[in-house]
């Protein structure tokens, strides 16, 4: 197949973008200690809290909820303790999600004005939270001004802006080799792996990368703290298939791009949305020879462990957490920063996964922040938000639920989209002050995680045994002179976890977080416990004397 020459590969442009220009100093490390082990809070704004009753969240309604995620002062226990947030989609954009963009330097006009904005910014930071946005990178809205021009005039400055061809080409999408990829439009072929009003941005075109740049600039002068990266996998693509994702020029730019962010913010945070193997995400992070956590993106979304913890704990079996964690363990390079999850704006929420089931909710709150990485949480599923009745990305991105109310708390007028079900046991107001609930919880975990320097980016040991019950997922953490037990049951039944192996020099445990009937015992650097179901126990390990 003879491609059109803007799809063509051109090795010798990518390899020249990613160097630096002549006598250009080398670009500081990054300066990500504050992200590692920090954990995130996700939030669609439109569906967060609404302050002038339009139905529509916005960002006066999130700024008068930031003391719930955070209320800045260390000493309380009613907030529930994330130190960041990260905003889905705030740019200009004629849909109600956000992902294509018509202007990236001005804030959607349904969410406030630059002023909300603005103060948003200061009131999260005066809490200590930090805040990144989206970053949608890939492609625009096909409403915007740039391709509005480039669809219109073959000869516009913006033509090579965009992916065009004379026919089509027939690709397939990645994922759906049964949809397409190329569109038409009055004057050829466009290119949009989403969909045809998504049209994606010719990365090969030096004024594109240097324009997301400045974007990416102006946003960091503004004083947000770094950026999720939508769709990193299909920046620039070379054929149909496998050529539409991970192509060596895609790694080149975001080189590219990873080295003029240290350049202007080292402490700015880039986060990619890699959604394939841990194998193919470990690549993301580039190399760690020169420049530490990578000389690529820093910091890269797990989902092959999201989906192992979730599938771990409906099924009650460790062995694909523990084969995720091995991998990752062997092909991450050091001090990259694994952002870990359970679900997503684009998965089934996992309280809906796992049924509503209480146990199951709390022990895979209790995996996701017991384990290393900088944990995301998707807003409501600290209360056990359910997905709306529907497949839908809409049912996965409802209204949060505040309270019992019609509105959920959500809203005075109509909200923009209807409540999920079962908002009448699952919201804020329900489980607040209430121990032992799922807030509860994640209250205690986070707490936990912050105050223990080896939970929050200690290493990890798998302690194991292979002859243990498939149930028991046990490890040990350590930082500094510290070192923590973590056990959990995954299972539905009480275990006996056998002989934990810690060392001659362990020889007492201290229990720090145990829920209700876990015991334990320590000789000779072996420990025991016992584990209800779905329970979790953490412990302080005491070297010998």
């Amino acid at each position: 197949m003879r491609l059109p020459p803007l799809v063509r590969i051109t090795a010798l442009a990518a390899v020249m973008a990613a160097a630096p220009a002549r006598g250009q100093a080398p670009p500081p490390p990054w300066r990500l200690e504050w992200a590692d082990g920090t954990v995130f809070y996700e939030i669609f704004v439109r569906s967060f809290a609404d302050s002038d009753g339009d139905g529509i969240g916005d960002f006066r309604g999130l700024t008068s909820k930031l003391d719930y995620l955070n209320d800045g002062d260390p000493a309380t226990s009613g907030d529930l303790g994330v130190e960041g947030i990260w905003l889905m989609p705030v740019f200009r954009s004629p849909s109600y999600h956000g992902y294509d963009v018509t202007d990236y330097e001005r804030v959607n006009p349904e969410y406030g004005t630059e002023e909300d904005f603005d103060r948003l910014l200061a009131e999260a930071h005066r809490r200590g939270i930090k805040v990144i946005v989206d970053l949608v990178m890939n492609h625009t809205s096909s409403a915007h001004p740039w391709f509005v021009e480039a669809a219109a005039d073959t000869a516009s400055t913006h033509r090579d802006w965009y992916v065009w061809s004379d026919h089509d080409l027939g690709w397939g999408q990645p994922w759906n080799p049964a949809g397409t990829s190329w569109h038409r439009s009055a004057h050829g072929w466009y290119y949009g792996v989403f969909w045809s009003g998504m049209p994606d941005l010719n990365f090969r075109t030096a004024a594109v990368r240097a324009e997301m740049l400045r974007i990416a600039d102006l946003w960091l002068a503004r004083g947000v703290d770094g950026f999720r990266l939508d769709a990193t996998r299909h920046l620039i693509e070379t054929g149909a298939g496998a050529g539409e994702s991970d192509a060596d020029e895609t790694h080149a730019f975001l080189r590219e791009l990873s080295a003029h962010i240290r350049r202007v913010r080292p402490d700015a945070l880039l986060v990619g949305e890699n959604w394939t193997d841990t194998a193919t995400i470990a690549a993301y992070f580039g190399s760690a020879d020169s420049v530490a956590r990578g000389d690529g993106l820093p910091c890269n979304f797990d989902f092959p462990l999201a989906d192992a913890i979730v599938k771990g704990v409906r099924a009650g079996r460790r062995h694909d957490i523990v084969q995720v964690l091995e991998q990752a363990r062997w092909l991450y390079p050091r001090g990259a920063l694994d952002a870990t999850f359970l679900t997503n704006h684009d998965m089934t929420r996992v309280a809906t996964q796992l049924r509503g089931v209480a146990g199951s909710l709390s022990a895979a709150a209790a995996v996701l922040l017991t384990l290393p990485g900088t944990p995301f949480l998707y807003y409501g599923e600290e209360v056990g938000l359910e997905n709306g009745p529907g497949n839908d990305d809409k049912f996965k991105r409802t209204p949060m639920p505040w309270d019992a109310s019609t509105s959920g708390g959500f809203s005075t007028g109509t909200p923009w989209f209807s409540l999920a079900p079962g908002r009448e046991r699952a919201n804020v107001a329900a489980s607040t002050g209430r121990p032992g609930s799922l807030l509860d919880r994640y209250r205690r975990l986070i707490r936990l995680r912050r105050a223990h320097e080896a939970l929050r980016r200690g290493d990890v040991e798998l302690v194991t045994p292979e002859t243990a019950p498939p149930a028991l997922l046990a490890f040990a953490r350590r930082a500094g002179g510290e070192r923590l037990l973590i056990a959990h049951n995954l299972g539905v039944q009480p275990l006996d976890s056998g002989p934990l192996p810690l060392g001659a020099q362990a020889s007492a445990l201290t229990p720090l977080m145990v829920d209700r009937g876990v015991r334990a015992r320590i000789a000779g650097g072996v420990a025991t416990v016992t584990l209800p179901p779905r329970s979790t126990g953490v412990w302080s390990l005491k070297p010998r004397p």
